[in-house]
């Protein structure tokens, strides 16, 4: 269940989020937060360079396997304005990190950009449990939701 310290990291990562979009990226935001509620890494999308990879939830998995131990990324929850894609679900479960939360799920994402007429991607839509297992996922997290969908509006809208 998410409570008020998840709240206060998923309003972080829509922070990020923004910050993102103003640098022309799409609004992706993530934090990597310690089992004692301590931040160790946040980042934001990096996409607009050309790198499709550049996802925040993946350069958290990197950080933190370089960074932490295996308990430590056991016991650690990765925050995140948007639902993991299945590249940073399988870098997430790959490097074992603990429990992620995200506001909006990748559901949400494909039917807001379906609705603006954006075509979907070559990767597939798949939820992050689609993609590995034994990790406790919460989300998404109604009325923040919405607020991830304004910034997903702006950057298409924008696009035209």
């Amino acid at each position: 269940m998410v409570n008020n310290s998840d709240l206060k990291h998923l309003r972080r990562c829509i922070e990020l989020a923004k910050t993102a979009l103003e640098n022309g990226d799409e609004p992706f935001g993530s934090v990597l937060v310690s089992a004692d509620g301590k931040v160790l890494a946040e980042d934001h999308n990096h996409v607009s360079g050309g790198d499709q990879t550049q996802h925040p939830e993946f350069a958290l998995a990197r950080w933190a396997a370089g960074n932490m131990t295996s308990q430590e990324r056991a016991e650690a929850t990765v925050y995140t304005s948007g639902e993991h894609c299945p590249m940073c679900a399988a870098a997430h479960g790959l490097v074992e990190l603990g429990r992620i939360v995200y506001v909006s799920s990748s559901k949400q994402l494909a039917q807001w950009r379906s609705e603006m007429g954006i075509t979907g991607s070559r990767v597939r839509n798949l939820s992050i449990q689609d993609v590995i297992r034994d990790t406790t996922i919460e989300g998404p997290v109604p009325d923040l939701d919405e607020e991830v969908h304004q910034l997903h509006r702006q950057f298409y809208t924008g696009r035209r």
